[in-house]
């Protein structure tokens, strides 16, 4: 396939209030250009929307009828991006007929991993067909349903974008990269093999914490637990979790760790306790590869915390390398995944593999909404 131009969305589990939005040049398989991007904004009002919508899809947990909050929550989220695509297509004069497709991820409601007996269920809010109709041009989306219904993880998807990027600076085998959003998640690439899985939680639990405290959305700059004094005794048992020993392929749902891990600590010590939480289990994830990497690099917001990348350093005794200092783009690099998985999506590549996902072989994924001009 020629290399054509995607655009890619992302909204992660944390809930930031922004939109994340990229365009790449792909064929799917190597990087060919980087064109622009953006964080948009969402409508002042769809935030606690969705906020209540992941709340009552807690409740639900997959059983019975889906709450009816998700219908009208679906269709806010899919024309608030849609119409964030446009926009973003407009002020850099490129015509919907421009790009090949739109890779729309949606926003995680609910992620169950499989269990021996039982297959693991996944709910993303995301209309490919409406956003279809409303920008203009092809959209892939459900990225994950289909991996799921074969047996795997359906998370972390973006290891093939990750090694596309490994290769794109020449990076010798044994590279490693780290995603820290609201779940930490690693890629591992050993030159002709890739391992990819949810190394535990990243910002979830510490901009919970912050906000149950009434200070905002997360810990800015990691001022909050700079401040504080990690419980060292509660770290130990929590590092004693059997998800961080458990053998790869794994996935979470970021309701698996929670703040309720720093209950009864002050907001100082809990966040530095938190912070440390997650540091430890990315030097257990680290353990399980296989090969232990010299260096990490990272991209997610999860990197603008430097107690937190101090954490990493220390507690994983890993180097941590930034990802803008390898020139790679640190906060875009998961909507630069969605556009990269949609083109394979297209094209029918793979975008699920079995030491990533955990599916017996490599499939492809993705629901393509095809723009009908003549509609």
């Amino acid at each position: 396939m020629t290399p054509a131009w995607a655009v890619g969305l992302m909204t992660g589990t944390v809930l930031d209030g922004n939109i994340d939005i990229a365009l790449i040049k792909t064929d799917g398989e190597t990087i060919q250009e980087f064109g622009p991007w953006t964080l948009a904004p969402y409508p002042p009002e769809l935030r606690p929307l969705l906020r209540d919508a992941m709340a009552e899809a807690r409740d639900w947990n997959f059983e019975g009828p889906e709450p009816a909050i998700f219908t009208r929550a679906e269709d806010a989220l899919t024309r608030a991006q849609s119409a964030a695509v446009t926009a973003f297509l407009h002020e850099n004069g490129i015509k919907p007929s421009d790009i090949a497709v739109v890779g729309f991820h949606g926003q995680t409601m609910l992620h169950r991993a499989p269990e021996v007996e039982r297959r693991g269920q996944t709910r993303q809010l995301g209309n490919g067909a409406l956003m279809a109709s409303l920008i203009g041009t092809n959209v892939a989306y459900d990225f994950r349903t289909a991996d799921m219904m074969a047996g795997g993880q359906g998370a972390p998807l973006a290891a093939s974008y990750h090694v596309a990027l490994l290769r794109s600076i020449d990076a010798k085998p044994n590279a490693a990269v780290l995603n820290l959003g609201g779940v930490s998640n690693v890629t591992w690439w050993g030159g002709d093999t890739m391992v990819a899985f949810d190394t535990g939680p990243a910002n979830a639990p510490l901009n919970d914490w912050i906000g149950r405290h009434g200070l905002g959305d997360m810990d800015r700059d990691g001022a909050v637990g700079a401040r504080g004094v990690v419980d060292e005794a509660r770290l130990a048992r929590l590092l004693e979790h059997p998800y961080l020993t458990a053998p790869y392929p794994k996935s979470l749902d970021r309701n698996d760790f929670t703040a309720a891990m720093a209950d009864g600590l002050s907001l100082e010590d809990g966040a530095a306790t938190l912070t440390a939480f997650t540091a430890g289990a990315v030097g257990k994830a680290l353990d399980l590869l296989p090969q232990r990497p010299a260096r990490l690099i990272l991209c997610g917001g999860g990197r603008r915390n430097p107690t937190l990348v101090d954490a990493i350093r220390h507690r994983a005794r890993i180097e941590t390398v930034m990802a803008e200092d390898v020139g790679w783009r640190g906060d875009d690099v998961e909507a630069e995944c969605f556009a990269f998985l949609a083109v394979r999506a297209l094209r029918g590549l793979p975008i699920s593999f079995p030491l990533t996902i955990g599916v017996a072989q490599p499939i492809t994924g993705g629901r393509i909404a095809m723009f009908d001009e003549a509609a």
